[in-house]
């Protein structure tokens, strides 16, 4: 790619930079080779072969991605940040700063706060502060109904016009189907999206592990694979009453698999996702009673992860999400079936990508797809690409440095992890959002300046 590429304005608000010496894979443009990025004011504004200089272009930043790979900045479709109301398990500094370090420069965060994002207050305030952290692009979710509570639904439009990139229950499912009806009727009406955790409110409501063998040994309240399924029956079914479009939220079973991929070869307008722990995970791995490992949806068998494994690989599932959500030590040092489900993932999103594309072989450049353009996609948003004239959201990472997970490491308040102690391989070294270096793991981390 020659370096007579449009060049764009420069200004002085923001540092030039280039990075240099790296490995660029880039999905959306198909780029997956040696090149070096040139940035100004906060655009991308050319990619060179390696080494190539740039006429008229002196950098105030140089930044050396010699051996390490460069691409565009992860797009994580579910991360909780605990902010408003949950303060004592995270704050939206903490988890911000653990998204950077996991290259992530652009998150979904869902409506299930306290209170509910369910008022455009809630989300302008959510956002701004977001902002002034000058870190990751926040895109909070508005709530489908007043309070969560599945009776009235939200002001869409206002909560849209403040922020909102679509509308979810979180895992909260709506007991009222009259109520469910009249919400995708609105969100159909005006073009929102639709995010549904499928989850049916009664069956498997007090359940904790996936209804099977282990449960049974372990003694252990199940979760049926119908408790997904019949849910997913009732979201097909009202889309094509509506023509509501929809995503759906961390599948974890074979059935969900298919039925989802059917619904794609329908013709409905879905899009779907996985945590990337249910990509690696099995019931068997809860054996222990050890809490990190209590999530929602339960871990399912072998059969469940290598249909997840194979729908991520067909497109079925569009996107691999960290399903990040930090939890105070005191709820889980509990006994397995009373503590509360979540992982902290942020930090993971990359390293266990990377492992799950090892394990079955896949090309990085299309692992990344999974954690870039798809999601953007879903978002609804121009981003998860490095264009010429695009923003220069760039994650820079080592796929070779291994590193072992420890609550030391992980900069997120939380650190429910079932990876504790376990050795992962693939590692962030720098990340930039609209141009501006937010994080160098080599020069101290979170500061701007100093990168």
């Amino acid at each position: 790619m020659a370096a007579s590429q449009r060049l764009l304005s420069m200004s002085a608000s923001l540092p030039r930079v280039r990075v240099a010496g790296g490995h660029l894979v880039d999905p959306a443009n198909g780029i997956d080779r040696p090149m070096d990025l040139w940035i100004d004011d906060g655009s991308l504004v050319a990619i060179t072969d390696s080494g190539e200089r740039l006429d008229g272009f002196t950098p105030d930043l140089e930044i050396d991605a010699t051996g390490r790979v460069i691409c565009p900045g992860l797009i994580d479709l579910s991360a909780r940040l605990r902010e408003p109301g949950f303060e004592y398990k995270a704050t939206l500094e903490s988890e911000m700063r653990a998204a950077i370090a996991g290259g992530v420069t652009r998150l979904a965060c869902p409506p299930d706060t306290d209170p509910p994002l369910d008022e455009p207050g809630l989300v302008e305030m959510l956002k701004h502060r977001a902002r002034n952290l000058i870190q990751a692009h926040v895109h909070p979710l508005g709530a489908l109904t007043v309070g969560l509570k599945g009776e009235q639904i939200t002001e869409m439009a206002e909560l849209s016009e403040a922020g909102c990139v679509g509308f979810s229950q979180g895992p909260i499912p709506i007991v009222n189907t009259q109520v469910l009806v009249r919400a995708l009727q609105y969100a159909s009406t005006f073009g929102y999206p639709v995010w549904f955790y499928p989850m049916d409110p009664w069956l498997g409501r007090s359940g904790v592990a996936h209804s099977g063998a282990v449960s049974g040994r372990l003694g252990l309240p199940g979760v049926p694979v119908a408790h997904e399924t019949i849910a997913l029956h009732t979201i097909f079914e009202l889309m094509r009453t509506t023509g509501a479009q929809v995503h759906i939220c961390r599948l974890s079973s074979a059935a969900g698999v298919e039925l989802v991929r059917q619904a794609k070869r329908e013709g409905l307008s879905i899009t779907a996702d996985v945590a990337v722990h249910h990509l690696h995970l099995i019931d068997v791995d809860i054996a222990d009673f050890n809490s990190n490992y209590r999530v929602q949806p339960p871990f399912r068998g072998q059969r469940d992860r290598d249909a997840l494994r194979a729908g991520v690989m067909d497109g079925t599932i569009d996107a691999i999400c960290s399903d990040h959500a930090p939890v105070d030590d005191d709820a889980k040092q509990l006994p397995f079936g009373e503590a509360e489900p979540g992982v902290t993932a942020l930090e993971l999103l990359l390293p266990l990508t990377l492992k799950w594309a090892a394990e079955i072989k896949l090309p990085l450049l299309e692992a990344l797809r999974r954690l870039t353009i798809n999601p953007a996609r879903v978002l609804g948003r121009d981003a998860g690409q490095l264009s010429v004239g695009g923003q220069a959201d760039i994650c820079i990472f080592d796929p070779l440095d291994h590193w072992t997970v420890s609550s030391q490491q992980l900069f997120s308040q939380g650190a429910n992890t079932p990876y504790l102690g376990l050795e992962l391989q693939g590692r962030v070294h720098a990340v930039l959002v609209d141009g501006r270096c937010v994080f160098d793991r080599a020069r101290g981390g979170f500061n701007a300046e100093s990168c």
